[in-house]
C-alpha cells in the first residue's frame, strides 16, 4: 500500500488558492440512538479527549457508556434539534456563509468553508476537497476561543495526521486560541448588554453566571493552559460589563465520571444560589461560538430547571455569538490576521496564466 495518497491533477494556468476552514467540535448525522452511538463512538476513542489506559477505557466504552448513553443523548439532541438539523451545524454553517461575505468585503479573495473534528464534514474530507480546487494555502481555524489539548489541540492533529499523507503539501496554518482577543470580548459584552436591554438590567444580589466547558482537573495539574484562559476570559468580560466580584461567578460545566474537575461546578452553583435566595441569574457561556446541545439543554433548560426549583425566580440563557454581526467582524478581523503575507488580496493575471499554461505544454505536460 503506497504512503502517499494520489494527487489530483495538476491543471497548469490556474493560480493557487488560499482557504479558511472554521471547525467545530461535531454532532450526530441525526437525534437517533444510533446517530448518537456512531458519533460518541469516535469522539469518546480520542485519546486527547479521554486520557485514560487505553485497554482499560475500551472496555467502559464499548462495554458500557456506548450500550447506555447513545439513547440518553438522543432524547436530549431531539429537544434542541433544529428544522435545518443539528444546532451546532447550522449555526457553524451560516457562520462559514457570513465570513465569506465580510472577508470579501474587506477585499479577500479565499474560499471560506467548515468542517466538524467528529462526524461530518470531516477534516480529511474538506481538506482533501480544498486541495482538489487548487488551493496551496490553507488556514485552519478551530472554534475554540480557549486552546485546550483536548479541543484546539485535537483539530491540529487531525489536520497533521492528513497532512502526512500528502506528497504535495499544501502551506497550511493554525489559530490557537483567541480567548483575549478584544473584538471577541467586545462581541460578548454586547450580547449580554443587549439581553440587559431586553430583560433588565441585574438588580443587587443577582448574578451573571460565566460558565465554561469542564475539564478534569488532572488536565490542569499536566500543564493544560485551558483554566487560565477560561478564567482571563471571564474576567476580561466582567470588566467590560463593570460588574463587582460579587455580582458574577466563573463556573465549569457538563461533569463527567467521578473525578474532580475544574471547580466551581456550575449546576450545584445554580442549585446553591437558587437556595440561598438569589432571584434572578443570567448565564452566559463565553467557550461555545456556536450553540449546540451542550448550552441549549444542559444550560438552558436543565439549569433553569434547578434554579427555579430551588428557590429561583428568574433564569435567562444568553444565546452564544452565533451569527452576530459584532462576532462576525471580530472573526473576520482574526482571520485577517492570520492571513498576513498570504496573497488573499492579490487577483490572478488572466494573460499570465494563460502564457504559463502554453509553455508548460510546450515542455510536455498534458494540460
Amino acid at each position: 500500500m503506497p504512503k502517499f495518497r494520489s494527487e489530483p491533477p495538476h491543471q497548469h494556468g490556474t493560480a493557487p488558492g488560499t482557504a479558511v476552514v472554521l471547525v467545530n467540535l461535531g454532532t450526530p448525522e441525526a437525534p437517533t440512538a444510533p446517530a448518537l452511538k456512531r458519533y460518541l463512538r469516535q469522539f469518546l476513542a480520542d485519546p486527547r479527549v479521554v486520557e485514560i489506559p487505553r485497554a482499560v477505557w475500551w472496555l467502559i466504552l464499548n462495554g458500557i457508556i456506548l450500550n447506555i448513553r447513545p439513547k440518553k443523548s438522543a432524547e436530549k439532541y431531539a429537544s434542541v434539534w433544529m428544522t435545518e438539523g443539528s444546532p451546532l451545524k447550522v449555526h457553524t454553517e451560516r457562520q462559514t456563509k457570513f465570513l465569506a461575505g465580510y472577508l470579501g468585503e474587506r477585499g479577500h479573495n479565499v474560499t471560506v468553508t467548515s468542517a466538524m473534528r467528529y462526524g461530518a464534514p470531516s477534516v480529511p474530507e474538506v481538506l482533501d476537497r480544498l486541495k482538489a480546487a487548487g488551493n496551496a494555502k490553507i488556514l485552519v481555524l478551530p472554534m475554540y476561543p480557549q486552546y485546550s489539548a483536548s479541543t484546539t489541540a485535537t483539530v491540529i492533529d487531525e489536520a497533521c495526521h492528513w497532512l502526512l499523507t500528502q506528497r504535495n503539501q499544501p502551506e497550511m496554518r493554525f489559530v490557537r486560541n483567541f480567548h483575549d482577543d478584544p473584538d471577541y470580548i467586545q462581541a460578548l459584552e454586547q450580547t449580554v448588554r443587549n439581553h440587559w436591554v431586553k430583560h433588565g438590567p441585574l438588580a443587587a444580589g443577582d448574578q451573571l453566571i460565566i460558565s465554561f466547558h469542564g475539564l478534569p482537573r488532572r488536565n490542569l495539574d499536566l500543564g493544560d493552559p485551558y483554566y487560565c484562559e477560561c478564567m482571563k476570559t471571564g474576567r476580561l468580560l466582567a470588566e467590560r460589563l463593570n460588574l463587582a466580584p460579587d455580582q458574577h461567578r466563573i463556573c465549569f460545566q457538563s461533569r463527567f465520571g467521578k473525578a474532580e474537575w475544574l471547580q466551581p461546578y456550575t449546576a450545584p452553583t445554580l442549585e446553591a444560589l437558587g437556595k440561598a435566595g438569589t432571584q434572578r441569574v443570567d448565564v452566559i457561556c463565553p467557550g461555545f461560538v456556536a450553540d449546540c446541545l451542550e448550552t441549549l439543554e444542559e444550560i438552558a433548560i436543565e439549569g433553569k430547571a434547578s434554579f427555579l426549583a430551588n428557590g429561583g425566580r428568574e433564569y435567562h440563557y444568553i444565546p452564544a455569538l452565533n451569527e452576530d454581526h459584532g462576532w462576525l467582524a471580530a472573526l473576520a478581523s482574526l482571520v485577517e490576521r492570520h492571513l498576513a503575507g498570504w496573497p488573499s488580496k492579490e487577483k490572478a493575471d488572466a494573460d499570465a496564466l494563460a502564457a504559463s499554461a502554453r509553455l508548460a505544454r510546450t515542455h510536455g505536460a498534458a494540460s
